[in-house]
């Protein structure tokens, strides 16, 4: 990680500490990275996620690929090192919802390995769970309802990830679901279950 171009600039620690905003929430913060190929699921899941959460009383809130590039990112194309800074920025802003005691989920392709631990880097251990929505290409682009892979093949759309740009999958992740292969309710409790199972929610 580049130092800030600043030297003028320094940190100030706040009083209220993350523990004390768990406290108060009921429930830990933490980043629940959810990366996988475009039409894996990673939206749909993500924010049928929030919604269970909030049910259940625990503070979530989704930043989604897409909607990222609308504003705070829409300077970015798609270039590996325009990919890289794309994450690096949403890591950053993982990083303060954890510390704010957020069930933080994001859903973003985020093809490199590298980038995704860069994000784990920043965080304290355990703050961030890396969610990886597996599903072949062949099977997210019989999904693609936006066109995107037909585009893509058709030379339309460059370094288009798993059609002409690499997509690195997680070695170990804390937590995989198979969405080729369960129905949106079964892989959503498996997410929920592993946040219960570790602490991060209480049980329902």
């Amino acid at each position: 990680m580049s130092n800030p171009k600043s030297r003028n600039i320094h940190w100030h620690a706040g009083i209220v500490t993350k523990n004390d905003r768990e406290t108060i929430s009921g429930h830990k913060g933490c980043t629940v990275w959810m990366t996988g190929l475009s039409g894996s699921g990673k939206s749909t899941l993500a924010v049928a996620l929030e919604k269970k959460l909030w049910e259940r009383g625990v503070r979530a809130y989704v930043l989604d690929g897409d909607n990222i590039r609308h504003g705070l990112n829409k300077d970015l194309g798609f270039s590996p090192s325009d990919r890289t800074e794309n994450i690096r920025r949403i890591g950053e802003v993982a990083k303060l919802f954890t510390d704010a005691a957020v069930i933080n989920v994001t859903a973003f392709i985020s093809p490199y390995r590298a980038d995704r631990d860069t994000v784990r880097a920043l965080m304290p251990e355990g703050d961030f769970v890396e969610a990886f929505i597996d599903c072949p290409v062949d099977v997210c682009e019989r999904r693609d309802v936006k066109g995107l892979y037909k585009k893509a093949r058709a030379g339309e759309i460059k370094e288009f990830t798993g059609i002409s740009a690499p997509y690195e999958p997680p070695l170990n992740p804390e937590v995989t679901v198979r969405t080729d292969r369960e129905s949106e309710e079964e892989s959503l409790n498996h997410l929920l279950q592993y946040l219960e199972r570790r602490g991060y929610i209480p049980r329902a």
